[in-house]
Protein backbone atom coordinates (compact mmCIF):
# COMPACT_ATOMS: atom_id res chain seq x y z
CA UNK A 1 0.00 0.00 0.00
CA UNK A 2 2.75 2.27 0.80
CA UNK A 3 4.37 1.80 -2.69
CA UNK A 4 0.91 2.12 -4.91
CA UNK A 5 -0.20 4.93 -3.77
CA UNK A 6 2.87 7.58 -4.60
CA UNK A 7 3.29 5.24 -8.53
CA UNK A 8 -0.60 6.01 -8.75
CA UNK A 9 -0.45 9.89 -7.87
CA UNK A 10 2.56 9.93 -10.40
CA UNK A 11 0.86 8.49 -13.59
CA UNK A 12 -1.98 10.52 -12.68
CA UNK A 13 0.05 13.79 -12.54
CA UNK A 14 1.59 12.75 -16.03
CA UNK A 15 -1.70 12.01 -17.72
CA UNK A 16 -2.98 15.96 -16.20
CA UNK A 17 0.05 18.25 -17.38
CA UNK A 18 3.72 17.98 -18.52
CA UNK A 19 4.50 20.93 -16.01
CA UNK A 20 3.27 18.64 -12.95
CA UNK A 21 5.74 15.57 -14.75
CA UNK A 22 8.85 17.67 -13.18
CA UNK A 23 7.18 17.70 -9.67
CA UNK A 24 6.40 14.22 -9.76
CA UNK A 25 9.87 13.32 -10.63
CA UNK A 26 11.20 15.15 -7.99
CA UNK A 27 8.39 13.53 -5.97
CA UNK A 28 9.83 9.95 -6.88
CA UNK A 29 13.23 10.68 -6.35
CA UNK A 30 12.74 12.14 -3.22
CA UNK A 31 10.50 8.36 -2.28
CA UNK A 32 13.29 6.35 -3.37
CA UNK A 33 15.96 7.93 -0.85
CA UNK A 34 13.34 7.25 1.68
CA UNK A 35 13.33 3.73 0.70
CA UNK A 36 16.70 3.57 0.56
CA UNK A 37 17.15 4.88 3.45
CA UNK A 38 14.40 2.70 5.64
CA UNK A 39 16.12 -0.66 4.24
CA UNK A 40 12.96 -1.30 1.59
CA UNK A 41 15.10 -1.13 -1.49
CA UNK A 42 18.74 -1.87 -0.95
CA UNK A 43 21.17 0.55 -2.94
CA UNK A 44 22.24 -0.75 -6.06
CA UNK A 45 26.00 -0.85 -7.06
CA UNK A 46 26.80 1.94 -9.34
CA UNK A 47 29.83 1.77 -11.98
CA UNK A 48 32.70 3.45 -9.97
CA UNK A 49 32.61 0.10 -7.46
CA UNK A 50 31.86 -2.65 -9.77
CA UNK A 51 31.59 -6.33 -8.32
CA UNK A 52 34.12 -8.72 -7.94
CA UNK A 53 33.38 -12.20 -8.30
CA UNK A 54 35.66 -14.66 -7.11
CA UNK A 55 36.91 -17.55 -9.16
CA UNK A 56 35.44 -20.95 -8.04
CA UNK A 57 38.48 -22.89 -6.95
CA UNK A 58 38.87 -26.74 -8.52
CA UNK A 59 39.08 -29.52 -5.96
CA UNK A 60 42.26 -31.12 -6.66
CA UNK A 61 41.97 -34.80 -6.59
CA UNK A 62 45.68 -36.65 -5.35
CA UNK A 63 47.59 -37.84 -8.35
CA UNK A 64 48.13 -41.29 -6.91
CA UNK A 65 44.66 -42.24 -6.26
CA UNK A 66 43.74 -41.91 -9.38
CA UNK A 67 46.73 -44.22 -10.92
CA UNK A 68 46.14 -46.57 -8.26
CA UNK A 69 42.44 -47.20 -9.37
CA UNK A 70 42.97 -47.31 -12.90
CA UNK A 71 45.97 -49.68 -12.27
CA UNK A 72 44.40 -51.77 -10.00
CA UNK A 73 41.36 -52.37 -12.95
CA UNK A 74 43.70 -52.87 -15.76
CA UNK A 75 45.94 -55.96 -13.45
CA UNK A 76 44.16 -59.22 -14.76
CA UNK A 77 43.64 -62.28 -12.09
CA UNK A 78 45.92 -65.10 -11.38
CA UNK A 79 43.58 -67.31 -13.37
CA UNK A 80 44.04 -65.48 -16.65
CA UNK A 81 47.62 -64.76 -15.91
CA UNK A 82 48.62 -68.44 -15.79
CA UNK A 83 46.67 -69.02 -18.51
CA UNK A 84 48.50 -66.26 -20.62
CA UNK A 85 51.57 -67.87 -19.03
CA UNK A 86 50.92 -71.42 -20.34
CA UNK A 87 49.82 -70.59 -23.43
CA UNK A 88 53.07 -68.64 -24.14
CA UNK A 89 55.37 -71.64 -22.69
CA UNK A 90 53.73 -73.89 -25.46
CA UNK A 91 54.20 -71.26 -28.32
CA UNK A 92 57.60 -71.41 -27.39
CA UNK A 93 58.17 -75.25 -26.78
CA UNK A 94 56.74 -76.18 -29.56
CA UNK A 95 59.04 -74.66 -32.11
CA UNK A 96 61.81 -75.57 -30.11
CA UNK A 97 61.30 -78.99 -29.94
CA UNK A 98 60.64 -79.13 -34.09
CA UNK A 99 64.39 -77.88 -33.90
CA UNK A 100 65.90 -79.63 -31.99
CA UNK A 101 64.20 -83.16 -32.16
CA UNK A 102 66.29 -84.05 -35.49
CA UNK A 103 69.80 -83.46 -33.30
CA UNK A 104 68.78 -85.18 -30.17
CA UNK A 105 67.38 -88.09 -32.80
CA UNK A 106 71.12 -88.14 -33.82
CA UNK A 107 72.39 -89.38 -30.09
CA UNK A 108 69.65 -92.15 -30.32
CA UNK A 109 71.62 -96.00 -30.10
CA UNK A 110 71.12 -97.31 -34.14
CA UNK A 111 68.81 -100.03 -34.33
CA UNK A 112 69.67 -103.30 -32.86
CA UNK A 113 68.20 -105.62 -36.01
CA UNK A 114 65.97 -107.20 -33.35
CA UNK A 115 61.95 -108.17 -34.20
CA UNK A 116 59.77 -110.07 -32.77
CA UNK A 117 59.08 -112.28 -35.22
CA UNK A 118 60.90 -113.67 -38.73
CA UNK A 119 60.47 -111.71 -41.73
CA UNK A 120 61.43 -113.03 -45.59
CA UNK A 121 64.53 -111.87 -46.96
CA UNK A 122 64.25 -109.07 -49.73
CA UNK A 123 66.46 -108.12 -52.33
CA UNK A 124 67.46 -104.71 -53.73
CA UNK A 125 64.84 -104.65 -56.22
CA UNK A 126 61.82 -105.95 -52.86
CA UNK A 127 61.36 -109.36 -54.22
CA UNK A 128 61.35 -112.28 -51.63
CA UNK A 129 65.27 -114.00 -51.80
CA UNK A 130 64.96 -117.63 -52.76
CA UNK A 131 67.52 -119.33 -51.01
CA UNK A 132 68.67 -122.08 -53.79
CA UNK A 133 69.12 -119.11 -56.61
CA UNK A 134 70.57 -116.68 -54.54
CA UNK A 135 73.60 -119.55 -53.65
CA UNK A 136 73.74 -120.10 -57.54
CA UNK A 137 74.42 -116.66 -58.19
CA UNK A 138 76.41 -115.63 -55.81
CA UNK A 139 80.38 -116.69 -55.26
CA UNK A 140 81.96 -118.20 -52.52
CA UNK A 141 82.91 -115.45 -49.34
CA UNK A 142 80.17 -113.08 -51.10
CA UNK A 143 78.59 -110.50 -48.41
CA UNK A 144 75.36 -109.25 -50.30
CA UNK A 145 72.83 -106.69 -48.47
CA UNK A 146 69.20 -107.87 -48.04
CA UNK A 147 66.44 -106.39 -46.36
CA UNK A 148 66.12 -108.14 -42.98
CA UNK A 149 64.71 -107.59 -39.49
CA UNK A 150 62.94 -104.25 -38.95
CA UNK A 151 63.96 -103.33 -42.03
CA UNK A 152 67.34 -102.91 -41.61
CA UNK A 153 70.06 -103.78 -44.22
CA UNK A 154 71.60 -107.13 -43.64
CA UNK A 155 74.25 -109.14 -45.15
CA UNK A 156 73.74 -112.45 -46.04
CA UNK A 157 76.75 -114.27 -46.05
CA UNK A 158 77.86 -117.20 -48.38
CA UNK A 159 80.22 -119.75 -46.53
CA UNK A 160 83.94 -120.59 -48.31
CA UNK A 161 81.84 -124.06 -48.95
CA UNK A 162 79.47 -121.79 -51.22
CA UNK A 163 76.51 -122.94 -48.38
CA UNK A 164 74.37 -119.48 -46.88
CA UNK A 165 75.62 -119.04 -43.67
CA UNK A 166 72.95 -119.62 -40.72
CA UNK A 167 73.44 -115.85 -39.72
CA UNK A 168 73.56 -112.64 -41.01
CA UNK A 169 75.19 -109.63 -39.89
CA UNK A 170 73.78 -106.07 -39.57
CA UNK A 171 75.01 -103.36 -41.45
CA UNK A 172 74.13 -100.70 -39.25
CA UNK A 173 77.41 -99.34 -37.79
CA UNK A 174 77.28 -99.18 -34.11
CA UNK A 175 78.99 -95.93 -33.69
CA UNK A 176 76.71 -93.68 -35.45
CA UNK A 177 74.58 -95.68 -37.27
CA UNK A 178 76.37 -95.74 -41.07
CA UNK A 179 75.58 -98.57 -43.29
CA UNK A 180 79.20 -100.53 -43.32
CA UNK A 181 80.14 -101.47 -46.76
CA UNK A 182 81.74 -105.02 -47.17
CA UNK A 183 85.58 -104.68 -48.84
CA UNK A 184 86.11 -107.64 -50.44
CA UNK A 185 90.26 -106.87 -50.78
CA UNK A 186 90.97 -106.19 -47.14
CA UNK A 187 88.42 -108.64 -45.95
CA UNK A 188 86.59 -106.43 -43.82
CA UNK A 189 83.48 -104.46 -43.44
CA UNK A 190 85.47 -100.48 -43.42
CA UNK A 191 82.50 -97.58 -42.23
CA UNK A 192 83.32 -95.00 -44.58
CA UNK A 193 82.11 -92.37 -42.10
CA UNK A 194 84.68 -92.35 -39.23
CA UNK A 195 86.63 -95.28 -40.27
CA UNK A 196 85.38 -98.44 -38.14
CA UNK A 197 86.52 -101.73 -39.12
CA UNK A 198 84.66 -105.24 -38.13
CA UNK A 199 86.05 -108.87 -39.21
CA UNK A 200 84.35 -111.14 -42.15
CA UNK A 201 81.94 -112.08 -39.29
CA UNK A 202 81.26 -108.33 -38.30
CA UNK A 203 83.29 -108.33 -35.16
CA UNK A 204 84.74 -104.92 -34.38
CA UNK A 205 88.37 -104.74 -34.87
CA UNK A 206 88.81 -101.12 -34.80
CA UNK A 207 86.93 -98.32 -33.29
CA UNK A 208 85.24 -95.92 -32.73
CA UNK A 209 82.44 -98.27 -32.86
CA UNK A 210 82.33 -99.33 -29.41
CA UNK A 211 80.57 -102.92 -30.52
CA UNK A 212 80.56 -105.98 -33.00
CA UNK A 213 77.88 -105.71 -35.49
CA UNK A 214 73.93 -107.13 -34.51
CA UNK A 215 73.34 -110.54 -35.90
CA UNK A 216 70.14 -112.55 -37.15
CA UNK A 217 69.28 -115.87 -37.39
CA UNK A 218 69.10 -117.06 -41.17
CA UNK A 219 66.96 -119.70 -42.00
CA UNK A 220 64.74 -121.42 -45.11
CA UNK A 221 61.24 -121.32 -45.02
CA UNK A 222 58.99 -122.89 -48.36
CA UNK A 223 62.51 -122.40 -50.44
CA UNK A 224 62.94 -118.73 -49.17
CA UNK A 225 65.51 -116.79 -46.55
CA UNK A 226 63.88 -116.17 -43.49
CA UNK A 227 65.82 -114.04 -40.78
CA UNK A 228 64.75 -114.52 -36.95
CA UNK A 229 66.07 -112.61 -33.90
CA UNK A 230 69.45 -113.43 -32.51
CA UNK A 231 68.74 -113.46 -28.42
CA UNK A 232 71.45 -116.46 -27.77
CA UNK A 233 75.33 -116.04 -27.23
CA UNK A 234 77.39 -114.20 -29.37
CA UNK A 235 79.41 -116.96 -30.85
CA UNK A 236 82.48 -113.96 -31.62
CA UNK A 237 82.69 -112.98 -28.37
CA UNK A 238 81.24 -115.35 -25.85
CA UNK A 239 79.16 -113.06 -24.33
CA UNK A 240 75.62 -112.20 -24.24
CA UNK A 241 73.76 -110.05 -27.15
CA UNK A 242 74.12 -106.29 -26.38
CA UNK A 243 71.40 -106.21 -29.44
CA UNK A 244 68.60 -108.83 -27.91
Amino acid sequence: MILAAPICDLFTLIMVSPQAFSAAASSLLHWKGSCVQTGIFPSLPTASAPLKIKPIERRQVPETVCQAAISADRVPDMGKRQLMNLLLLGAVSLPSAALLGPYIYCFVPPSSGGGGTGIIAKDALGNDIVAAAWVKSHPSGDRTLSEGLKGDPTYLVIENDGTLATYGINAVCTHLGCVVPWNPAEGKFICPCHGSQYNNQGKVVRGPAPLSLALAHVDVQDGKVLFTPWVETDFRSGEDPWWA
